[in-house]
């Protein structure tokens, strides 16, 4: 665990033309972060990030003369990103903390590896890899990684400070990489506690997008327990609890973090944790399916299977009931039924909002006699009206 020199990403092409763009000139860059996280769990490594004692000016006059297109992406930041047979490289100047607001801060420029790392949220993510691979750890991550633990750098209560959204990310870091049989590090969630009203400063954007990736998570039923008990998840979706997400885990068809919100529960969460349009609208439709008598071969006829695996979950978690071994099998089988009456059945018989009634009481009877009526049934039906 001292190595990333035989990671595909390390040896790819793209990643070797910035090291060498680099070495030419004798500068002095490392990896940082999630990619040298994943890479020492065998983990897929996604974003490539590094840092560099040179000024951004200085990194955008070597990416020239390397031929490497370069774009400045956080000057303010100290950021240009070098983009590399297609591949981007965030690279950041070394950095610390002049003054934070707990939502952003103003940074000047540092001299030290130990500096940048110092100024990070969490001790695994300030482990570092040189331009051979090896690994620098300055702030001692890696028993913490090798552990699997997530621990704040330092202070707690001065890392969450400097930004608020840390809170959300400490449970969240837990969910995705750290180990259940130790639990939350008791000092980060006690921090997390102390500091609830730092969450009301934070955008409602940048909330919601933290829960959405914590309960995209394998299982975030741990990390929720953690929030609901230090106040946490209270302060962000109020009356939310999660008696119902715990059994909701075990018995979803498929991880999705709107149906793991749904059945959360709590007052607003679509303003709350500003949900596209189409989120909400799925939210709104998952609430409302779970308890308004239609049935789940309903459901998935005219919503989708996907929609009624879900709510067939969340009716069985809500109301402590076990599940249909062959609920799914009757489902899929549901979705795939057609009504066999159009529009073109009824005209010039009917027409306007007359057919469109018509079109419905239809649809409705067709789906309470189980998909069962033929067309030639529904019409007499309608005939004898």
């Amino acid at each position: 665990m001292n190595s990333v020199k035989n990671k595909s990403w390390f040896t790819a092409e793209a990643t070797q033309q910035v090291i060498r763009m680099f070495r030419d000139a004798g500068s002095s860059a490392y990896f940082v972060g999630g990619c040298v996280r994943n890479s020492l769990m065998e983990l897929d490594a996604t974003d490539i990030d590094m840092a560099t004692p040179l000024r951004p000016d200085e990194v955008m006059e070597l990416a020239k003369i390397s031929g490497l297109k370069v774009i400045p992406t956080g000057l303010e930041h100290g950021t240009v990103t070098v983009v590399a047979l297609g591949v981007p490289f965030e690279i950041t100047t070394f950095r610390r903390d002049v003054t934070t607001d707990g939502r952003r801060a103003t940074v000047a420029f540092a001299k030290t590896l130990e500096q940048d790392a110092s100024r990070r949220d969490f001790s695994i993510n300030a482990l570092y890899a040189d331009l051979s691979g090896e690994i620098i750890d300055p702030l001692a991550g890696l028993p913490d990684l090798q552990q699997r633990i997530v621990r704040f750098i330092g202070d707690p209560n001065k890392r969450i400070k400097e930004d608020y959204l840390r809170i959300l990310r400490f449970f969240r870091f837990y969910t995705a990489y750290g180990n259940p049989s130790n639990g939350l590090d008791s000092n980060g969630v006690a921090a997390c506690a102390q500091n609830l009203d730092g969450l009301a400063t934070l955008s409602r954007e940048r909330i919601g997008a933290e829960m959405l990736k914590l309960l995209a998570a394998p299982d975030p039923c741990l990390a929720i327990g953690a929030m609901e008990a230090s106040g946490v998840l209270q302060a962000i979706l109020p009356a939310a609890s999660g008696r119902t997400l715990y059994p909701f885990v075990s018995m979803e068809f498929a991880t999705d973090p709107i149906a793991r919100l749904a059945a959360l529960g709590g007052d607003t969460p679509i303003e709350r944790l500003k949900l596209s349009k189409k989120q909400g609208a799925k939210l709104n439709l998952l609430r409302s399916s779970m308890g308004d008598g239609r049935s789940l071969s309903e459901i998935s006829n005219i919503d989708g299977a996907q929609v009624a695996l879900a709510v067939a979950a969340l009716r069985a978690a809500t109301f402590e009931t076990p599940m249909d071994p062959n609920i799914e099998a009757q489902i899929l089988e549901a979705e795939k039924q057609v009504f066999p009456v159009s529009a073109q059945d009824l005209m010039p018989r009917l027409s306007g909002k007359d057919l469109g009634l018509a079109l419905k009481t239809l649809h409705h009877t067709w789906l309470q006699s189980g998909f069962k009526l033929t067309k030639t049934e529904l019409l007499k039906k309608l005939e004898a009206k």
